[in-house]
């Protein structure tokens, strides 16, 4: 039985028992005498538990007022078993990935802290060596800073308004803009806010990274039914949302077909195996740009079967790359 485990149990038949022997101890968790000493020395040393010894009855039990109808002691955390603690490890180290300069880590620092207690000395050690095993690879990560990051969570948490400076690459332009933040969104190692932009009065989906300064106001935000928000921002292909919804029909070569069968390009696509191998891919988008710039990664292993305006979109950036290359 492992170390959280075993605590777990002398928590939970001392409080159901009301005292329990040390022989009884002993025969349950299937242990040596020294172990189980030095599990009671953790509990009540690290963990905090009001556990004494009873001379009399030769037992163990909660002090005066720690159960019953007064305040009653709890270890929190202990309802994982070993196996999940080493797992909230890696999700520890996946999450620390994925903030701004290492902002999410520090803040997840006191759970990493409280697991490696839980696990004790001997666990400490074992964690570590894991989390040298797991390396979390973020290619093409746009980073945003700290402080931005810091101001959105905030807003978000407090429904306020955001003013900020914003540079839309797709004009070279900065401008001014008073947001309601919705949600945060983090897709493809790169950071979104979805809010609703007062200018525009509709919702938008804005690249953390373009955000050159950002405040917090004392207004309250705007709210928009979560439903509204998924509704408008996540029916396109990738990052793009709002136009006309469309439905791309793709054609994966036969050698492409067991890698790309197997992945999810969009929650409501439909696929299947054609007679010669090759597989065929159905899913809907509403701005062709992103789906375009998936589509040149595969080369030669997909065609666009329709509609004919997002084949017309790919034969015309393959044709401008061709125009370079036969330049240079």
């Amino acid at each position: 039985m492992a170390k959280t485990d075993r605590i777990y149990k002398i928590e939970l038949l001392i409080r159901h028992r009301g005292q329990v022997s040390f022989a009884q101890l002993l025969e349950t968790l299937e242990v040596s005498p020294a172990t189980l000493k030095r599990d009671l020395d953790y509990l009540r040393g690290q963990l905090g538990a009001p556990i004494e010894y009873d001379r009399d009855s030769n037992s163990y039990r909660f002090a005066a007022g720690a159960s019953g109808t007064g305040r009653r002691h709890e270890l929190p955390g202990l309802w994982f078993s070993e196996p999940e603690l080493y797992s909230l490890l890696m999700a520890q180290q996946l999450l620390g990935g994925l903030g701004a300069d290492g902002l999410l880590g520090r803040h997840l620092q006191p759970l990493l802290e409280r697991i490696h207690e839980l696990l004790g000395p001997g666990g400490e050690t074992d964690a570590k060596a894991l989390m040298k095993r797991v390396k979390i690879i973020s290619a093409l990560r746009r980073p945003v800073a700290p402080d931005c990051f810091e101001r959105m969570g905030e807003a978000l948490m407090r429904r306020r308004r955001l003013q900020m400076r914003y540079l839309t690459r797709a004009r070279g332009e900065v401008g001014e803009r008073e947001v309601s933040p919705q949600r945060l969104v983090h897709y493809k190692n790169t950071w979104y806010l979805d809010a609703w932009c007062h200018s525009r009065e509709r919702l938008l989906r804005f690249a953390l990274d373009a955000v050159q300064e950002t405040r917090v106001l004392e207004t309250r935000a705007k709210d928009v039914a979560m439903r509204q928000v998924q509704a408008e921002m996540d029916s396109g292909y990738g990052i793009y949302a709002g136009g006309t919804r469309q439905i791309a029909t793709l054609r994966f070569s036969a050698q492409a077909a067991p890698w790309i069968s197997r992945e999810e390009w969009h929650p409501e696509q439909q696929g299947q195996f054609l007679a010669d191998g090759s597989w065929q891919l159905e899913l809907p988008y509403v701005d062709e740009t992103e789906l375009v710039m998936d589509l040149l990664r595969q080369g030669e292993q997909v065609q666009v079967i329709a509609p004919q305006s997002l084949r017309e979109a790919v034969q015309r950036r393959l044709a401008a790359a061709l125009a370079v290359y036969a330049a240079a």
